[in-house]
């Protein structure tokens, strides 16, 4: 089939859609969301389409800047600097819905909200991010609620715990866990653990203690070049690394934790005492897309999109972004930085009859902590292909990293990715590749 005629089939089938969409209040675009996703695409939909003509649909009253976290948790930052209102952050444009999404409808072009109401709409982006699963350990809910030395910088909840554990800790076992599942930011569980590290040497207590990192990956972190340069901070640390390793149940009231180990064809399991424990808790997919019955998923339940467009593989006006769509790259802000700039400009070319043009290459970035003043500036793309940014090399733990993260970052997230301004160091990287020879 030619370019033009396959051109003219997609704008047909979703001139098609659309006389078939049903529900109370239209809109040009929907957007299931308020998280970074929702809030950079909506941002974007609300400049081209004007006011009234986009609904974001979101029932938290706060919206998080969740890569903050790790510096909660260590201390640095405090949790309020990484939270605004959620009516401050969506574009001023849109019409906003606090409720949930109950059903989405493809076929009709419709969603339906937890209070019964429905939306219909010509496009509809899918930001849902990805769900925290605390319940899939065994014990770990009451370990969090009970034991002040179990902690997570995963969940709001919890995040403020971890600072208090860290300073309370005296010796003995501490414990950081990677899970056996898709994870957000898989950078986070080891970032919190070298910060540990160091403040534990400075109280004095580190030689009292085992530090571990108990995880189910196979290697310390995914992308080689990184890891090449993550082995020796281990190393010089003096950390444990258990590879393979799944945590499956926790007992606060023996302070063990238990771990599938996930090479063993006979279903072993190893049980180690605990003085401290951080746990990255299992995620998946959330539930309104993984208990789904419409073909808006795949067997997993993230949503089914094209890796390059964003846009989804059978329904040409829905578009994914971020955590929640099967796009085989890490899941970070970072990702959604170039995604949101690809998904809006796709929506408006399948508006215009074109076939979307979007080239994402995976692009994600994980600043990799590895101290109170350190960091690598992990950015790589589909493969664990390295993309990086600065012409030198960003595997070498750096100072002027740290300060990027710590304080250049977020003002980049509040002020330039959630108004929908900011699609990523794209040019930059290019420009620099080029004068490089990269």
């Amino acid at each position: 089939m030619s370019g033009h005629s396959c051109r003219r089939m997609q704008r047909v089938l979703v001139q098609f859609t659309r006389s078939y969409s049903e529900g109370g209040r239209h809109y040009k675009v929907v957007i299931a969301g308020g998280g970074t996703g929702g809030c950079s695409v909506g941002a974007r939909a609300c400049r081209t389409f004007g006011r009234g003509n986009v609904a974001i649909i979101e029932p938290a009253k706060h919206h998080y800047y969740q890569p903050m976290w790790t510096l909660v948790g260590a201390g640095i930052k405090q949790v309020e600097n990484s939270s605004a209102l959620m009516k401050d952050v969506l574009p001023s444009g849109c019409h906003h819905y606090e409720q949930r999404v109950q059903e989405f409808n493809p076929e009709k072009n419709t969603v339906i909200l937890s209070n019964g109401e429905k939306l219909s709409y010509d496009y509809l982006v899918i930001g849902l991010g990805i769900q925290i699963n605390l319940n899939k350990v065994e014990g770990l809910i009451p370990a969090l609620k009970a034991d002040r030395n179990v902690c997570t910088n995963y969940v709001r909840e919890y995040v403020e715990k971890t600072f208090p554990a860290i300073q309370d800790f005296r010796g003995g076992n501490a414990i950081f866990t990677f899970p056996n599942t898709p994870i957000k930011c898989a950078g986070a569980p080891q970032k919190i653990m070298y910060l540990a590290d160091e403040y534990w040497r400075k109280a004095g207590v580190r030689d009292k203690a085992t530090v571990m990192f108990n995880t189910s990956l196979g290697v310390i972190f995914g992308v080689k070049k990184y890891a090449a340069s993550l082995m020796p901070i281990v190393e010089r640390k003096g950390i444990q690394l258990n590879l393979r390793r799944n945590l499956v149940s926790v007992d606060h009231s023996k302070k063990t934790a238990t771990f599938e180990l996930l090479d063993s064809e006979k279903g072993e399991k190893i049980t180690y005492d605990y003085d401290f424990l951080h746990v990255a808790p299992p995620m998946s997919a959330p539930d309104i897309l993984k208990n789904s019955t419409s073909p808006i998923v795949d067997a997993s339940g993230f949503l089914d999109v094209n890796k390059l467009t964003c846009q989804h593989n059978k329904f040409p006006n829905i578009f994914g972004v971020g955590d929640c769509t099967n796009i085989p790259t890490a899941k970070t802000a970072a990702a959604i930085a170039s995604q949101n700039k690809i998904v809006h400009t796709g929506i408006k070319e399948v508006e215009a009859g074109k076939q979307p043009s979007g080239q994402y290459d995976g692009y994600t970035s994980c600043p990799l902590i590895t101290g109170y003043h350190h960091c690598i500036l992990a950015e790589f793309g589909f493969e664990g292909v390295p993309l990086e940014t600065f012409p030198l090399n960003q595997a070498k733990e750096r100072r002027t990293m740290f300060h990027m993260k710590k304080d250049i970052m977020p003002e980049i997230y509040w002020n330039m990715l959630l108004k929908g301004y900011w699609g990523g160091p794209k040019p930059y990287r290019k420009i620099m590749h080029l004068g490089t020879g990269k």
